[in-house]
């Protein structure tokens, strides 16, 4: 069974989330062994797509989100911690501190 995506056939999660992002993986994590030039230019052309879709955080959240629904719903399970009441101390009047 092929899978395509608005044309592109994915054949890996790597294809899959390329074709979520619309961007490749390491344009985002980078690469590893980059010079500093090339990191300099790789963040440069992330500044430029995040200002050409200021929304695409939010989208890949959502897809995130979605996609740990689907496949890992139990890391949504959140078991509220009991917070223990703080107790102040109050400082003892009348008793001087020798130094």
């Amino acid at each position: 069974m092929r899978t395509y995506i608005g044309g592109h056939q994915a054949v890996s999660a790597t294809d899959f989330v390329e074709l979520a992002l619309g961007t490749p993986v390491e344009l985002w994590l980078g690469m590893e062994g980059e010079s500093e030039m090339e990191r300099a230019a790789r963040l440069d052309a992330a500044r430029d797509i995040l200002a050409d879709h200021p929304n695409l955080p939010d989208d890949v959240s959502r897809v995130a989100a979605e996609a740990i629904e689907a496949f890992a719903p139990e890391l949504f399970d959140v078991t509220p911690l009991v917070r223990r009441p703080v107790v102040r101390r109050r400082p003892r009047r009348g008793k001087a501190v020798a130094a």
